[in-house]
């Protein structure tokens, strides 16, 4: 009984470190469009997501209950060990992606890590198929389009209804609306991702017997969980932030208002019905949103297309490196000890890596301009179905050569 304390205690710490990774990998979600635009200091911005995040982790635990009993049985014969292997899985993917800067889901690397450790470990009946299906892959697939056509939406209205407002006061207005909304998403975040780690933590609980099946996370767990996604939210990751709020489109305060009321809406509504989406899917489905949504402005797809890959990759690369681990700690102490060495070496070369080309709170918005892209085949269906708001026309084409020469003048101009 020793040793399954220690395993236990050995998951509540390692699910504490996918919880920080999960709060710097996802600071973009709520931060990246406030921090390009300038309506908060790097700085400020992280601080305020942190704090709010913390709150959020109080204030629901239906997502908490997804993790520890529904996409898993927990009757199954789960045990510590497989946990642990998920984590690791988990984590590895997420520091991969930060390494990248892609804002891949933080949430899919652990559903991906508890799938992959559990098919090894006990088999398929130990997945429950539907609740994976219903509340984790359909959540995928409709939540950043529905939030993506939200903010479409909301920033035509935006330019629509300021086409005769003061450019700098209608600024300035939606700079003020970028912080509240930016507020928002935050609280959002922490309703919905800091209780995947509650739920997981509950789930090792379970498993070894410390609390009843069914139950909902402890206080200790909640605390915890919201203190380690606030600590990781306010180190900042600023890799994605870049990538956020400069790579995939040019955001102006319209446009960041928007994608960040849209995004907040979808994240608070999934965690109210218990679905644990990913808020970076939802929240980079905003910003393409906001970018399609303004006339003249134009999606690097390029980078949406990076994403959407690494959105793919997710679940089965997570669980195919947590497969590996469970295969390991299925052998003993020896195998456990394995995987945290393994782990720990990774990280510290993933993040060795990093510091060639550090991206601090200081140069994060220093990046340079992107190559222009072809306005491409969705932007131009968009603009087809949903016309630009009045008063933004497009440039006129340059009118072609007019000859000048006189008609009754013999032609010797040359090509």
């Amino acid at each position: 009984m020793e040793h399954m304390t220690l395993l236990i205690g050995i998951v509540i710490a390692t699910a504490l470190v996918f919880d920080f990774t999960n709060g710097f990998h996802d600071t973009a979600n709520a931060m990246a469009t406030t921090i390009s635009t300038g309506a908060l200091k790097p700085k400020t911005a992280v601080a305020m997501s942190a704090v709010l995040n913390l709150v959020g982790a109080f204030l629901s635990v239906e997502v908490a209950k997804t993790i520890s009993g529904g996409i898993i049985d927990e009757s199954a014969g789960i045990k510590p060990e497989m946990i642990f292997a998920a984590l690791v899985g988990a984590i590895v993917w997420n520091m991969l992606t930060w390494l990248a800067g892609l804002p891949s889901s933080s949430s899919h690397a652990l559903f991906g890590g508890l799938i992959g450790a559990t098919l090894v470990a006990v088999g398929r009946h130990g997945v429950h198929g539907d609740a994976v299906v219903m509340k984790v892959l359909i959540p995928a697939l409709a939540a950043p389009i529905v939030a993506g056509l939200a903010a479409t939406l909301a920033t035509r209205l935006s330019y629509r209804l300021d086409r005769k407002a003061d450019p700098q006061a209608t600024a300035k207005g939606y700079r003020a609306g970028q912080i509240a909304s930016a507020g928002l998403v935050s609280l959002a975040h922490g309703t919905n991702d800091a209780q995947k780690t509650m739920g997981v933590i509950t789930l090792a609980l379970i498993t070894g017997g410390v609390v009843a099946p069914h139950s909902d996370p402890p206080l200790w767990v909640i605390v915890s969980a919201g203190a380690a996604i606030a600590l990781g939210t306010y180190i900042g990751g600023w890799r994605i932030i870049r990538t956020m709020g400069k790579g995939l489109t040019d955001i102006q305060p319209q446009q960041g208002f928007a994608a960040q009321t849209g995004a907040a809406a979808t994240i608070l509504a999934s965690s109210h019905l218990g679905f644990a989406l990913s808020t970076t899917q939802v929240c980079s489905g905003s910003v393409m949103g906001a970018g399609l949504g303004r006339s003249g402005a134009v999606v690097r797809w390029s980078t949406a297309g990076r994403m959407v890959a690494a959105w793919a990759l997710t679940l089965p690369a997570a669980g195919l490196v947590a497969a590996g681990a469970a295969l390991l700690t299925d052998q003993g102490t020896w195998g456990v000890v394995t995987v945290a060495v393994a782990g720990l070496a990774i990280c510290a070369a993933i993040r060795t890596a990093a510091r060639r080309k550090p991206i601090t709170h200081a140069n994060v918005n220093d990046a340079p301009e992107p190559a222009a892209e072809p306005q491409g085949a969705v932007t131009a269906a968009i603009a087809a179905v949903i016309p630009p708001p009045a008063g933004t026309v497009p440039a006129a084409p340059a009118a072609a050569p007019v000859a000048t020469t006189a008609p009754t003048a013999p032609s010797t101009a040359t090509a």
